[in-house]
Formats: C-alpha cells, structure tokens, sequence
C-alpha cells in the first residue's frame, strides 16, 4: 500500500472529515478580524453537521455541499467554508464512487455552479474544481492498482497450491506404483509359497504348521492393508475419512491387540500385557492406532532385543486421555538384522501427532521404552 492509500484510506474518512471541520471553525473564529455574520455561522454549522452526518454517502454528502455552496454564493460576501466543503467532498466522490459517471457529473456541476455563481473565468477553478478532480483521481488510481496487485498475490498463492496439488498428487500416484508393483508382489509371493509349503511338505510338525498358518494369515492382511492404501493414494476422495486405513472395526480393540499379542509370542518373545478393557470404547481411528503402535514396538523388540526378550505392553485409559506403553529388559540382538529400517520411530511419532498426542523413545536401563499419550476423542471443532 503506497503512502497515497495510506493517506486516505476510507476507513480513515471520518478523521478527515473532523480535522476538516476543525480546520473550518479555525478559519470562522481564528482568521478574520470581524465575528462571522449568522448566516455565515447558519451555513457553515449545516456544512459541518452534513460532512459528517453523510460520511457513508459520498454523493449525496456532495450533493448537500454544493447546495449549500448554492446559498453561500448568493448570500454571503465569504463563501470560503462552503467552497472548501463542496471541493473536498468532490474529491472524496471521484475517489469512492461506485461507477465514474457519478464523479464526472459531479465535476460538471460543481464547474457550472462556479462559472454561473462565483468566478468567471476557467483559470481562476482550478482550485476549488481542478485540483479536487485530480487528487481523487490519484486516489482512485492507487486504490485500483493496489487492489489488482492484491488480486495478483491471491492468484498467485492459489496457483501455488495448485501445483503444490497436483505434485502431492504425482507422488502419490508414484508411490502407489511402486506399492503395488513392486511390494505387493513380494508379498503376494511369500502368502503363495507358504501356502504351497502347507500341502507340498508332507508329515509337518504342528508348531512349523501353525507358523505357516499365521505366516500365510499376516500376508493376506497385509495385502488387503496394501490394497487398501493404494486405492487412498490414486484417489483419496473416493474414499470418506480414515475409513481406509481402518482395518478394525470400533469396540474389537481388546481382541487385536491380544492377537498382535499372540502373533509376537509366536516368534519366541515374552509378552506381558495389561490391556484395559475400557480400550474397546475407543473411536476406529484411535483404536487404529493403538494397534499399529503395538504391532510395531512389539516388532522392533525383537528386532533389536531378540526374540528371546520380555516385552511389556500397557494400555490403560484414563480421563480424557489414552495412555500406552511398550518396554523390554534388553536382550541379544539377532545375528542378522534384516536391512533397512529407521522409519518405525518416525512413523509412530507422526502418527501420534496427527492425532494430538505425543510419543517418546529411549533407553530405560538395559532396554528400551516407547510410550504415548492421546487424547481419548477427537476434539471438537466450532
């Protein structure tokens, strides 16, 4: 905004208005020798009433100055309060009328009255007509530059986030590419092989079965969770809320997390949980999260610790609030650590940030704790 909108700002017309009338009772009482004659004050005290009883309406303000300037001409020997109304009221209406006809009418007026009434000569109107009409002309101008620079910079951060759009967009049809290219058929593999091993290797032993089972299980499940993200990533607007990425339905809570519970047993580890069965009164997105949080801090323990390692999970629900927890006593990591990794942490701590909670990790003596803390409902939004 340059200095000249600054200046006269419409919102800042009534200070205008008021030093000009200030300026006026100045001029009445301060500048001439003699006490102003009644109608001289009569006139003027209906000027100062009407410039600022009209503020909101420009063109009948001038309308009601330039009448007034009418009388003064034709009763008074110093018509200068009224000249100085109409002028200045002219150039408030070339600066705010809605369409340039009113102020061109305007400027023909107010010129046809001095011409007819007062001076009678066009070079003695440029101040009372001429510099008005240019002032607010400069006014008018500033304004309407200003307001298509500002349109300019709306335009400009709306394409922004349109490219920023269609990027997120790009990405994520990338990602959903190489999810379903190349991901999903790994793992489309190994649910097709352990499925094959169950028949093809005759006299099993239980244990080895029962491993395959689950092996042949956890796939499956992971595929549909793949499915299901992919289609969220090609078009998240098919889809309504989170319900994609819930894989469980509300109030079953308690069961999936005791059946993470068992599938970890299985690989050899030590769990003792203390589940709250108020859990299962949990909304899907945040019960979805427990249980993704459990899934992956009970898999990292034994990553990290070993298989042969005690884990302890706590899910309590307390207030408002939804506390968990996953601690181990340490261990001996195996021989081969699978590749990759250092994404679990971050994952678990966006996805506890999303929903207003907060998550902390670290060293607890020999082993390792993970908790959070979540807010138990979604917060309300006036």
């Amino acid at each position: 905004m340059g200095w000249v909108e600054r200046l006269f700002d419409r919102r800042d017309m009534w200070l205008r208005l008021v030093l000009l009338d200030l300026s006026g009772l100045g001029y009445l009482y301060f500048s001439e020798p003699a006490k102003p004659s009644l109608p001289q004050l009569i006139l003027a005290l209906c000027a100062f009433v009407a410039i600022l009883a009209l503020i909101r309406w420009p063109l009948v303000s001038f309308l009601v100055q330039t009448g007034l300037l009418v009388l003064a001409l034709l009763l008074l020997d110093d018509p200068t309060i009224n000249v100085v109304g109409s002028s200045w009221m002219l150039a408030e209406l070339v600066a705010w009328a809605a369409r340039p006809v009113f102020y061109w009418c305007g400027t023909v007026l107010l010129l046809a009255i001095h011409l007819t009434l007062g001076a009678g000569r066009l070079v003695e109107l440029l101040l009372p007509v001429g510099l008005p009409l240019l002032l607010g002309l400069v006014v008018r101008t500033s304004h309407e530059l200003g307001e298509q620079q500002r349109r300019r910079e709306v335009e400009e951060v709306r394409r922004r986030e349109s490219e920023a759009r269609a990027d997120r967009a790009d990405e994520r049809s990338a990602i959903a590419r190489e999810l379903h290219d190349v991901v999903a058929h790994h793992v489309a593999s190994m649910v097709l092989r352990a499925g094959v091993a169950r028949h093809v290797v005759p006299g099993l032993d239980p244990r080895i079965s029962a491993v395959l089972d689950d092996v042949h299980g956890t796939g499956t499940t992971a595929l549909a969770d793949l499915r299901r993200l992919v289609a969220v990533l090609r078009d998240p607007s098919a889809v309504r809320g989170d319900a994609a990425f819930t894989a469980i339905e509300p109030g079953s809570l308690p069961a999936a997390l005791g059946a993470a519970v068992d599938r970890a047993r299985l690989t050899g580890l030590t769990v003792e949980a203390d589940i709250d069965e108020a859990v299962g009164g949990l909304d899907a997105v945040r019960a979805m999260a427990v249980l993704r949080l459990t899934q992956e801090a009970l898999t990292n323990v034994a990553k990290h610790a070993g298989p042969a390692a005690v884990a302890r999970l706590r899910v309590t629900v307390e207030e408002e609030t939804v506390s968990w927890e996953v601690t181990d006593e340490g261990g001996t990591p195996p021989a081969s650590v699978p590749p990759g990794g250092g994404h679990g942490l971050t994952g678990m701590r966006e996805r506890v940030a999303v929903l207003g909670g907060e998550l902390t990790a670290g060293p607890s003596g020999p082993g390792w704790r993970v908790s959070a803390v979540l807010p138990a409902h979604a917060e309300a939004t006036a």
